[in-house]
């Protein structure tokens, strides 16, 4: 998991903490307080979405960027195989 993954769940977590703690020591009626706890667990939820689709996007580059870069590998090595065989057919020939 990445630095920034695991800072955005810390984000979301400590968030989550400061609003549970805020709503049930303020001075509302219980319907208030439900009403508030509805809205911000609404408001996490979008948030928790948002870092996801963040996390998803940002793991689906570096698979781009890791496939492409094991294709360079690969091609590489299979170029200098190619070279070698060529050097050995040629010191067979001689």
């Amino acid at each position: 998991m990445s630095k920034g993954s695991k800072l955005a769940i810390g984000a979301v977590i400590g968030a989550v903490s400061g609003i549970v703690a805020g709503i049930l020591t303020a001075p509302k009626s219980g319907k208030e307080t439900r009403e508030d706890i509805k809205r911000k667990a609404e408001e996490l939820k979008d948030q928790a979405l948002s870092t996801a689709d963040d996390v998803r996007s940002s793991a689906e580059v570096k698979a781009r960027e890791l496939e492409a870069k094991a294709k360079e590998i690969r091609d590489a090595a299979e170029k200098k195989a190619r070279e070698l065989q060529a050097e050995v057919k040629k010191s067979t020939k001689r």
